[in-house]
């Protein structure tokens, strides 16, 4: 387990939910590409420092608040994956309060993909850490 990637993996988490998006492009490769967990429905994939901001405006413009929770961390060589849960509240009033696994794969000690799942199930078998 490596615990370096687990604490730039937690800063990031800390960054988004501080909306702090240069703090949250530091901690990622150039080439970076990041599948929300809505990425099923709303099918849209960010890439690099230009995705992740688009990325924060799409945010601001659907959310008024949208808060990661982080509860446990599970990590295996490049890869690790945060199981938590995301609480938010929409710009139309609708609350939302899900389960949320995130799968962040390193290189080079910066973050190259982050995945999003609604189901911690379904991340852990992503980053092939399923219990077996």
């Amino acid at each position: 387990m490596s615990q370096g990637n687990v604490e730039v993996a937690a800063d990031a988490i800390e960054a988004f939910n501080a909306v702090d998006v240069d703090r949250f492009g530091g901690c990622t490769t150039p080439d970076f590409e990041w599948s929300p967990s809505m990425v099923a429905i709303e099918g849209t994939i960010f890439r690099g420092r230009e995705g992740i901001k688009s990325y924060f405006r799409s945010l601001d413009g659907a959310w008024e608040k949208f808060h990661i929770h982080r509860d446990r961390f599970h990590a295996a060589e490049d890869v690790v994956v945060m199981l938590g849960r995301l609480e938010g509240l929409g710009r139309s009033g609708v609350p939302v309060d899900s389960s949320l696994g995130m799968v962040f794969d390193f290189r080079g000690g910066a973050i190259s993909r982050i995945r999003g799942y609604l189901d911690h199930d379904e991340a852990l078998e992503a980053a092939g850490l399923a219990a077996g």
